[in-house]
């Protein structure tokens, strides 16, 4: 076999379709991390600089607390999925018959029904997660969206005081007033600053991020259950040769059983 040969035979035996949804994911997975934790971080220099928010004292669970849970989460996303990716890849090759020369057809569709099978419901698991995760993020988006907004209409609208309230979104208690208007100077400086603009965009990178991760889900999805299809057709027509090799090793005994009969008669 030549090189040519041989370069067509390993691009043949690659999961496109695997490979395409990998790809995805991992895209995905890096815009929702990567900003998803520089918009944490800017969210947390907006509450100290222009809210005149200030760390809790203490074990006390306050949002600067929540922000640093949800990097770490965010770590543990990435990780995970990195190591999720390679494993639905190797699954690929298997079910696409990449190695079939080296164990055979029996095995890789034994192997292959167990792993498809596992990866299917587990993917699945994985694509209401990112659903979840999809709706949460848009929560910040919405949000910044109303600050930029106010922002906006306090430029089009001369002597209009505007007021935005943290205690509106869950982020501080009920008893603790921290809000910024139209008419304050931290209001105007944080409208003119560089923060704002910066974490909402990358809020909603984040948020097409991670509905990148659920497309990547639904096409794994897609891919899982047709090798699911392709390594249960493979085992029916490996039990079909089987039995087709069986009947034709019992005819040719009977036909060889025969002939002997015949030749003893006539000796």
């Amino acid at each position: 076999m030549g090189c040519f040969e041989c370069c067509i035979k390993c691009l043949g035996g690659i999961p496109y379709a695997s490979l395409i949804a990998t790809i995805l994911l991992y895209a995905g997975v890096a815009l929702f991390c990567g900003c998803g934790h520089e918009a944490l971080s800017g969210t947390v220099t907006i509450l100290q600089t222009y809210f005149e928010m200030a760390r809790t004292a203490g074990d006390t669970l306050d949002v600067f607390t929540m922000i640093d849970i949800f990097k770490y989460v965010i770590y543990g996303i990435a990780a995970a999925f990195f190591v999720y990716g390679i494993l639905l890849m190797v699954e690929g090759f298997f079910t696409t018959g990449a190695i079939k020369d080296l164990y055979g057809d029996f095995k890789i569709t034994t192997c292959g029904r167990c792993v498809s099978a596992w990866f299917i419901m587990l993917t699945y698991l994985f694509m209401l997660a990112w659903l979840g995760v999809t709706a949460f993020t848009s929560l910040p988006v919405y949000m910044y969206f109303n600050l930029w907004t106010i922002c906006r209409n306090s430029t089009l609208m001369e002597g209009a005081n505007l007021c935005l309230d943290l205690r509106q979104f869950g982020i501080v208690t009920i008893g603790e007033e921290k809000k910024v208007c139209t008419v304050s100077e931290n209001f105007l400086r944080m409208c003119e600053s560089t923060e704002l603009n910066m974490t909402f965009h990358l809020f909603i990178v984040a948020l097409a991020g991670a509905g990148a991760a659920v497309i990547a889900m639904v096409h794994y999805l897609m891919v899982l259950s047709a090798n699911w299809a392709y390594v249960k057709d493979a085992c029916r027509m490996q039990k079909y040769e089987d039995i087709k090799s069986k009947e034709e090793q019992e005819l040719h005994d009977i036909h060889s059983t025969r002939s002997k009969e015949r030749l003893n008669a006539y000796t």
